[in-house]
């Protein structure tokens, strides 16, 4: 689930995670439909902005890793600044890991192999 309230922001990570060979990529631009929708069904990986309205990268962090069902879901995030502030306190969440943005594919992958390993 790709998650950033940028439309071209969403398609260029989606189109990235399916050259990565992820077959079922669903994106939503903000977290509270991103929430419900993985409660509803779930993902096996969040990839987040931090900088949304109504509900910012953190909120939407602390809200996955309080819920019973999908706490252990892998969360990266995506920030456009490297602030020591944020990457502390999402990583006090429980974040997997985090991308600073602009980033190409190949830095989005190699997040990736860090929490799941290898992709094939």
């Amino acid at each position: 689930m790709v998650v950033d309230d940028q439309t071209s922001m969403r398609a260029m990570i989606r189109r990235a995670l399916q050259d990565l060979g992820f077959k079922d990529v669903r994106d939503k631009p903000g977290a509270v439909e991103a929430l419900s929708a993985i409660k509803a069904d779930r993902v096996h990986l969040v990839i987040s902005d931090f900088n949304m309205p109504e509900m910012d990268g953190l909120q939407f962090l602390e809200a996955v890793r309080t819920d019973p069902v999908i706490g252990k879901t892998v969360f990266i995030m995506l920030t456009g600044s490297a602030d020591k502030e944020i990457v502390q306190k999402a990583a006090a969440l429980g974040v997997n890991n985090y991308v600073v943005k602009p980033f190409a594919p190949a830095a989005l992958k190699e997040k990736i192999e860090r929490v799941f390993g290898e992709l094939t």
